[in-house]
């Protein structure tokens, strides 16, 4: 496992998962999560000012969007293996004194660290062409019952 380095510009730490994806009997896909490495990130709550963040309808979903930036591309593993974003879940995201930010006050994941999936992960170029960091939007994950 490796863990990156916090600075300034990347004041927090998260964890990234990796899935090791079997096939059933009948075809059906399973996925067992593994800690890939721990990455030196920044993220904010992205634009709740005029939106709710739980929904009210049949179905009470909870909305949860994450923007923020790390220094290395979290689809590419630690042993250099490719995944595409729905392959990659982050969690455990720490500030700067090792506290977590974002926790699940009730269901299956109470009291531990929330689950955030890759809504989006674009790479930053700067002026001399070079990448500088990986622009991310995260979304909670529905699915907070995975065991990581």
């Amino acid at each position: 496992m490796i863990c990156e380095e916090p600075d300034f510009a990347f004041p927090m730490l998260a964890d990234v998962y990796h899935p090791i994806v079997e096939q059933g009997a009948y075809g059906n896909v399973k996925k067992t999560w593994v800690l890939d490495r721990t990455i030196a990130c920044s993220f904010t709550a992205a634009g709740t000012a005029f939106k709710e963040e739980v929904t009210p309808n049949i179905n009470i979903t909870q909305d949860k969007i994450l923007l923020g930036r790390c220094k290395t591309d979290i689809r590419i593993s630690s042993l250099e293996a490719r995944n595409s974003i729905t392959n990659v879940i982050v969690t455990n995201i720490k500030d700067k004194n090792c506290n977590d930010i974002y926790i699940e006050t009730s269901g299956p994941r109470a009291g531990k660290s929330t689950i955030f999936e890759i809504a989006t992960q674009d790479p930053f170029t700067g002026p001399f062409g070079n990448v500088e960091y990986y622009k991310l939007i995260l979304r909670r994950s529905e699915n907070q019952a995975v065991d990581v």
